[in-house]
């Protein structure tokens, strides 16, 4: 089984109503104008899209983030981009990540919203998270992560339901895999210093990851890819953004051997 993940994108702009500059979108739209626009190039969720209906994997992944505040336009903007990868036979997975989950004004989470089930094909909504989906040889916990937070943070929170509902499902008979898919990552090496950019609520999933009731987990949020797991690719995975990096994790789950294989595929340098 092929799964292709990505995360990340940041699609950014100007504030779309005044409201925005009462609410947290300033930050982010500050961020973006002097920040966040120069790192990333938003060519490559384009190139992304390309590359996974070339590959045709068995499932694509996308973590979050596909925007910087929130905004209806900057949904817009992505939706029309990831669209010919939403209308394909390709099985798509989306979780909004905190910046898609920004700030509570109706228009912004009404987007959000529409962008769940658009991107999740009309099969997920996200008043309907968590949830568990079986994609081929695996089974998938798709859980949201992210709500709006101050100004200064950038914390996720597992809420206890959720928290409740990976424990029930990992609790059950296990007849294939378990992948969780959540925007932030569960291992943190340094959580302390990371206080305003962790996951809190975690406890319960990470004990089930290490204890191997969780085969794998697969995040975005820190901008740098990389992969922590063991000689059979049991672990976490995190894609980074597929706009400041240039490429995308490809994996490959051997059902015979029962492994997992992680590669990180940088889409210039792809063939």
């Amino acid at each position: 089984m092929k799964i292709i993940h990505f995360s990340d994108p940041h699609a950014g702009g100007p504030a779309e109503d005044w409201m925005a500059y009462v609410d947290k979108r300033w930050v982010g739209v500050f961020n973006f104008s002097f920040r966040r626009k120069y790192q990333h190039d938003q060519s490559y969720l384009k190139k992304a899209v390309d590359y996974i209906l070339e590959q045709k994997p068995d499932l694509a992944v996308l973590s979050g983030d596909i925007t910087s505040t929130g905004q209806p336009g900057e949904f817009k903007i992505q939706l029309a981009i990831l669209e010919p990868l939403r209308n394909s036979q390709i099985p798509l997975m989306f979780i909004p990540g905190n910046h898609d989950c920004y700030v509570y004004n109706k228009k912004c989470v009404d987007a959000m919203k529409d962008a769940v089930k658009f991107l999740n094909q009309d099969k997920v909504a996200f008043d309907e998270l968590p949830v568990k989906m079986t994609v081929g040889d695996c089974d998938f916990i798709l859980v949201n992560e992210s709500c709006p937070t101050s100004l200064l943070s950038s914390c996720g929170y597992l809420p206890k339901s959720s928290s409740d509902f990976i424990v029930k499902e990992c609790s059950k008979k296990k007849e294939r895999p378990i992948v969780l898919v959540g925007h932030y990552p569960i291992i943190e090496d340094h959580p302390w210093l990371r206080v305003r950019h962790r996951l809190w609520g975690e406890k319960e999933a990470m004990r089930l990851l290490k204890n191997g009731k969780i085969d794998l987990s697969l995040c975005g949020h820190v901008h740098r890819p990389y992969a922590k797991i063991d000689s059979r690719g049991r672990g976490e995975i995190c894609a980074g953004s597929v706009t400041r990096n240039g490429c995308v994790s490809v994996i490959n789950y051997d059902k015979g051997k029962d492994v997992f294989v992680w590669e990180n595929v940088f889409l210039d340098t792809k063939r």
